[in-house]
């Protein structure tokens, strides 16, 4: 099990692991991240070609990520898309592109260079979106979840929208990509907070929505139904997204219809990361995947977010996530360091909800209904607000949980070495 800069060996008789999960071996053709990209953009699903959409002296907004999602390599697709718009006569003083920050931070030039490449930086305006920023808001409408929508000036008044991102599991939306470049990406602070509070249950005090989860498109994860509905509110004309491996490199493109183009990506995350299982373990052993995917404890939200769709009620769940530079984000460490109770946290996260509070608030939640252990280089003490352990190796993680098992089935494990990535789905 990877974890920082090192790994650690399960010490465990093979009687007592119930199944180790691994990524499935999904057969792809073989092309250059630059030709899978082409290859999308000449065979778009459910769409005509963008070439034969866009017209010339029409404006377009390209929507592109900001420097949080660079492992998606935005500078080789962003190009190309600009390319082909050039090829349909939409020149660059038509087009600007926004990066869709959601309610996260303004970036740098280097980032925006590092975003978009140095040669298109140079010839077409990029901007950020500021979700504050409410004079240069628009409403685009209100989705039947009563989430009123407002989204950035400069996409709504553009002749064309073109979404482009990259598709991985999302432990709300189901899956990044498609529609979350609109909602968040470019919506309006107001608009975020409406919508992100579906991630809870009606009523204060029924915590999270189980429905609200990693993979789940269905209509009964509102989070993601309310987020699509939203930004098909805005027309976007086109979408390109891509699939990546374990090192970054493009494995997939797809283009055109934002839902069934989206659908597609998600089709293969599905197939990759989703890894079928016969039963619910008493102990998960879950490894965030070492640096840098165990920098921060933030990021460790989609490790615990897999380990949960395999554990057993009330069983134990060892996470190994070196957490290196602390909690990684402000809002999660308020909700896991400054509430006595999970009735004081709910509170708090539904008048001033965000990712960073969902997340700290999902912990302790989770460390409730759970014998929830940290392997990490954090202090035991940022967590006595919560039910969450903390040690410094897997073996007295092993030992803890030995201790804190109260049935009388052996505590047999489901291994996840992948954790942050790998979704365990059972039969």
């Amino acid at each position: 099990m990877q974890y920082g800069d090192q790994e650690f060996t399960v010490n465990l008789d093979e009687k007592d692991i119930l199944c180790e999960l691994e990524p499935n071996a999904v057969s792809l053709p073989r092309r250059t991240a630059r030709e899978h990209v082409a290859y999308a953009l000449d065979h778009p699903i459910g769409s005509p070609r963008l070439e034969e959409i866009v017209k010339p002296g029409q404006t377009v907004c390209i929507v592109a990520p900001d420097a949080t999602r660079l492992w998606q390599s935005p500078h080789i697709y962003i190009p190309a898309v600009v390319e082909r718009l050039n090829a349909a006569g939409v020149t660059d003083d038509h087009i600007r592109i926004l990066t869709a920050t959601g309610s996260h931070r303004a970036m740098s030039r280097e980032e925006h260079m590092a975003i978009v490449s140095e040669e298109i930086y140079k010839r077409i305006q990029v901007v950020d979106h500021v979700c504050t920023d409410s004079k240069n808001m628009v409403k685009a409408g209100v989705t039947s979840h009563g989430t009123e929508v407002w989204f950035n000036r400069a996409a709504m008044e553009s002749d064309h929208i073109v979404l482009t991102g990259g598709v991985v599991y999302h432990f709300l939306a189901g899956y990044g990509g498609g529609p979350k470049y609109m909602l968040p990406g470019i919506a309006s602070y107001e608009t975020i907070q409406q919508h992100h509070n579906l991630a809870l249950n009606k009523g204060f005090g029924s915590g999270s929505n189980p429905a609200v989860r990693s993979a789940n498109l269905g209509r009964d994860n509102i989070f993601h139904t309310d987020l699509e509905e939203a930004a098909l509110l805005a027309r976007p004309s086109f979408l390109l997204n891509v699939v990546v491996d374990d090192e970054h490199n493009i494995i997939k493109a797809v283009a055109g219809d934002m839902v069934k183009a989206h659908r597609e990506a998600c089709a293969l995350v599905d197939a990759i990361d989703g890894v079928a299982v016969a039963q619910r373990a008493p102990l998960v052993i879950a490894s965030a995947g070492g640096a840098p995917k165990d920098i921060n404890f933030y990021q460790t939200i989609k490790t615990l977010a897999n380990a949960l769709a395999v554990a057993a009620e009330g069983g134990s769940i060892i996470l190994l996530s070196a957490c290196t530079e602390g909690f990684g984000s402000k809002d999660t460490e308020h909700q896991i360091c400054d509430f006595e109770t999970m009735e004081a946290r709910e509170k708090d996260l539904r008048a001033h909800f965000s990712i960073g509070s969902y997340v700290g608030f999902l912990f302790a939640e989770s460390a409730e209904k759970h014998n929830l252990i940290m392997v990490c280089a954090m202090p035991e003490a940022a967590f006595a607000k919560t039910s969450i352990h903390v040690t410094r190796t897997l073996d007295e993680a092993l030992a803890l949980a030995r201790r804190l098992h109260k049935g009388d089935a052996p505590l047999r494990a489901a291994l996840l070495p992948h954790g942050a990535n790998t979704l365990p789905k059972l039969a």
